[in-house]
């Protein structure tokens, strides 16, 4: 389906986004997707956000747009009912009146290259990212197919079409070798070489692509539709799963060696305005080069972060008990853990997959794409402690 008017079908945008943020991606505890929305009904205007909130909706409303796509699910938890004097319940009623559809990408973006973590990784300066918690690749085939060399390169156009051979941003990704054939057709064959009742040899290419396994039977399909034989040779393999390039935070490093204090000060400046500022636990003084970074909730990756062999790490949420243990096993060395505002963690995305949805729209349809400019940080205070620290 093409463009409609000066946007595209709301289902045509999911779409787009699927691709770069698949839902099958998200950890199973999490609601992703279409909360609410017409597939059929055009989008010529979108607002990013990181909350749901009737702040945020407000600004929705104001701006005229048509979809609202935030990182934060409106309803995480299951719910008997969204009647309109209930907060979540107000949200879905004035967005369906307003005719705005609402999206939610969480932990599928979360764990997309580049992703969350990618955009808070970069604003910080960070560069060579891996993710923290590697996620497994997809379970991929490797298909080999024995043809004769002149149908080859027939065979993997077709196998190409099926979504064979696609690594990385390349495509129709093949191996060929030359070899020999030989076979005796049967009385009732009907060979596409050789003659029946005769040992038949000549030469014979051998093609290989690899294919993501839910792929196999549309594959194997595509080359029995192309291949000159009645009965194609055809090998399947599993390949051992290995690490993708997805999974949830970032590892990288500075252009520079600087102190925790100064890294502190690099992390406040890049990332909005917080009441919550910049957390330091750890030695200011320490030497920080190599920096593991989550944006959102970040604690269940401590492991992975000493793991990973980080100086500093930086994300929100931490809770005492994990930060106090991490830190008496430090023993006063690496990794320091500067905590940061939740919603300021993942705050640098919204600019981040803007740009990249509009790159994805190009030629598709003309979408208006703007990133919100309302603060949904809850806290709205600091009090420092009187006095100086004690010891």
């Amino acid at each position: 389906m093409g463009a409609v008017g000066n946007g595209i079908p709301l289902g045509e945008l999911l779409g787009v986004l699927e691709r770069r943020y698949p839902e099958s991606s998200a950890q199973e505890w999490d609601a992703v997707g279409l909360v609410c929305g017409d597939p059929t009904r055009p989008v010529r205007s979108v607002l990013l956000a990181v909350d749901p909130v009737a702040d945020v909706v407000d600004e929705a409303v104001e701006l005229g747009v048509d979809l609202l796509l935030v990182h934060h699910p409106l309803l995480l938890r299951p719910v008997r009912s969204v009647r309109a004097d209930d907060p979540k319940g107000a949200v879905v009623h004035r967005l369906v009146r307003a005719g705005i559809a609402l999206h939610v990408l969480h932990t599928n973006a979360d764990a997309a290259r580049p992703g969350v973590s990618d955009a808070l990784a970069r604003v910080i300066g960070l560069d060579h990212l891996a993710p923290l918690a590697a996620a497994p690749s997809d379970p991929v085939d490797k298909h080999v197919v024995y043809v004769p060399e002149p149908d080859a390169e027939r065979v993997v156009d077709a196998m190409a079409a099926a979504g064979a051979g696609e690594i990385g941003e390349y495509a129709r990704c093949a191996f060929t070798a030359p070899g020999t054939q030989t076979f005796t057709p049967g009385p009732r064959a009907s060979p596409a070489v050789g003659t029946v009742g005769e040992r038949h040899t000549g030469p014979e290419a051998r093609v290989e692509m690899v294919a993501p396994r839910r792929l196999r039977e549309r594959v194997l399909s595509a080359v029995r539709a192309v291949h000159p034989y009645e009965e194609p040779a055809i090998d399947v393999l599993e390949l051992a799963p290995w690490s993708s390039p997805r999974g949830l935070g970032r590892v990288g490093t500075l252009d520079t060696t600087v102190t925790v204090d100064q890294l502190a000060g690099v992390v406040a400046a890049a990332l909005p305005f917080t009441h919550h500022g910049v957390r330091v636990a750890g030695d200011p003084s320490a030497l920080v080069r190599r920096v593991a970074v989550c944006g959102g909730s970040g604690d269940s990756l401590l492991d992975a972060v000493r793991a990973s062999g980080a100086d500093a790490y930086v994300t929100a949420d931490l809770r005492h008990h994990p930060v106090s243990e991490l830190r008496e096993r430090a023993r006063g060395g690496p990794p320091h853990l500067l905590d940061v505002s939740h919603w300021a963690s993942e705050w640098p995305w919204l600019q981040a997959a803007g740009d990249r949805l509009r790159a994805d729209l190009e030629g598709v349809g003309t979408v208006e794409v703007n990133i919100s400019r309302r603060r949904s940080d809850p806290w709205s205070l600091r009090v420092a402690s009187p006095g100086g620290p004690v010891r």
